[in-house]
């Protein structure tokens, strides 16, 4: 029988509208390459007692009445996959030589800590901040589903969005005239993009810095659960999650997508798969490449046109015999840097590849959810995340593999050195486990071009009105992938949730 809905890919978003379509009774089937399903959502185990979630920390818009609030509530879920808050207080932890900000839920809050430290800047400080909120109201207003009624009632908020279409945090900053350490530590979340402020579209970056003030949460059972819950809805519904199955061709006729070919990653057979629809959660430009850009029209073509984001490097570490809450952890993530300026960090560790200065996030999920720990009782979880150069390290990985081994080391023995500076002094002797990963390894386990983070660059030019989205301009074929919406767990809960909508006409994230 013909599937209504093939997906191919099994993230985030590709998961979020497969299980809401399911769930509306259509039957669904979803073919992913990769061993787990939920792309840069999944999880992985070492020795089978440690699991760690590849890159999602902490997350937004989980609150009562937000959007992954309500999808779970359409899909019955609301009760079963729940958030753990992280402390409203300060939810992240910016510390650079001198200063330390914890940042608070609360705008005035903010405006008073800052204030506090940059006295002579406190008027600036407060403009700056109550311009991103007003922008931030601004850019709710604009994003789908779009009510012409809200953006003239809130024409001054919808106005101060429309203004800084194409600027980034840096132009902002510089606007305002902020001194160059409340930048810093303002944008000090920059591991949250992999770019810096001067390079960072400041949509991008007041649609992450809002959203977690509204509430930062990490799930009480741990992302794993949430990936396992979508699934099951799917499974339950009817549908089928494929894994191991690699689409190596589209079947394309007369500007209509009919299927797929797909070769089984164990067994090396081939299958061919058909449906009424075709939604494609792999990378946009990847897909457009094996059915022929040709085919596309030129609309499409422009916007397929994006440069993808850099990438990262991962330390996934465990420690024993220490509780890291002595040490200044607990229910926040820290913000490091070593540079008073993050546009000149960005650029020695990404173009000079030199992490002797390191800014890097640390987060310590075991701190968050007392749920069934991701590792043993007498053990903790810390992990350290920093940009990394895909080119690079491609190339050391190909030409000289104890080269590449070595740079991954002394990254994180860099971190480390920080570290036992500025936070815990002896965590080298309670290491019981260090694994590093790189952009080599997000494009292996994550499937993701150039190892690539976050889809398309976040850029202003790529943050536009020309960003790409569902449409492809061919029949019965949709985009619902980070480049083709936005990356992130909110952003891409968004992103299957509203190609659900449009396709469906349940009008689950309406805006009255």
């Amino acid at each position: 029988m013909k599937t209504d809905y093939l997906i191919v890919g099994s993230g985030l978003s590709a998961l979020v509208f497969g299980s809401l379509m399911a769930k509306s009774g259509k039957k669904v089937q979803i073919l992913e390459a990769h061993e787990h399903p939920g792309g840069f959502g999944h999880t992985f185990a070492i020795a089978n007692k440690y699991k760690f979630n590849a890159q999602l920390h902490y997350v937004w818009d989980c609150g009562e009445g937000h959007t992954v609030n309500r999808v779970l509530k359409q899909l019955n879920l609301d009760k079963e996959v729940t958030f753990e808050r992280y402390d409203p207080d300060g939810f992240d932890h910016m510390r650079m030589p001198g200063y330390s900000l914890d940042i608070p839920s609360s705008s005035q809050e903010l405006i008073r800590r800052l204030s506090a430290l940059f006295p002579q800047n406190s008027e600036s400080i407060r403009k700056f901040i109550l311009e991103v909120q007003k922008t931030s109201e601004g850019v709710k207003k604009l994003s789908p589903p779009v009510n012409p009624v809200e953006l003239f009632k809130h024409f001054g908020e919808v106005s101060s969005a429309v203004m800084y279409l194409k600027s980034t945090l840096q132009d902002v900053f510089d606007k305002f005239n902020l001194p160059q350490e409340a930048q810093t530590l303002l944008a000090l979340q920059w591991p949250d993009f992999l770019l810096p402020p001067d390079q960072v579209s400041f949509y991008a970056w007041i649609i992450l810095f809002t959203g977690y003030q509204q509430g930062a949460f990490y799930p009480t059972q741990h992302f794993e659960h949430v990936i396992n819950s979508l699934v099951k809805v799917i499974e339950e519904n009817d549908g089928e999650v494929l894994l191991n199955q690699e689409v190596t061709n589209f079947r394309i006729t007369n500007k209509t997508i009919t299927g797929v070919q797909a070769t089984d990653r164990i067994t090396h057979q081939t299958r061919e798969f058909t449906a009424e629809t075709i939604i494609c959660n792999i990378d946009p430009q990847k897909a457009a490449q094996m059915i022929g850009v040709e085919n596309f029209s030129k609309t499409v073509r422009k916007k397929l046109n994006y440069d993808y984001s850099p990438s990262n490097y991962m330390a996934y570490c465990v420690v024993k015999d220490i509780d890291l809450r002595d040490y200044g952890f607990g229910k926040w993530n820290t913000f490091h840097t070593g540079h008073r300026d993050l546009n000149a960090a960005f650029y020695q560790m990404y173009e000079k590849h030199d992490f002797s200065n390191p800014s890097f996030a640390i987060t310590t999920p075991t701190l968050i959810t007392e749920y069934q720990r991701d590792c043993p009782e007498e053990c903790q979880i810390i992990e350290f995340l920093t940009v990394a150069n895909y080119d690079y390290f491609k190339k050391l990985k190909e030409t000289d593999k104890k080269a590449y081994r070595r740079k991954k080391e002394e990254i994180l023995d860099f971190i480390l050195d920080v570290v036992e500076k500025n936070y815990i002094p002896n965590i080298r002797k309670h290491l019981v486990l260090k694994m590093t990963g790189s952009p080599t390894t997000n494009e292996r386990f994550c499937w993701c071009p150039n190892g690539n983070s976050y889809g398309s660059n976040l850029t202003p030019r790529n943050m536009g009105i020309g960003r790409l989205n569902h449409k492809t301009s061919l029949n019965n074929f949709y985009f619902c992938n980070a480049s083709s919406g936005y990356p992130g767990f909110a952003p891409t809960f968004w992103t299957g949730a509203i190609l659900y909508q449009r396709l469906s006409g349940d009008l689950i994230l309406s805006k009255g």
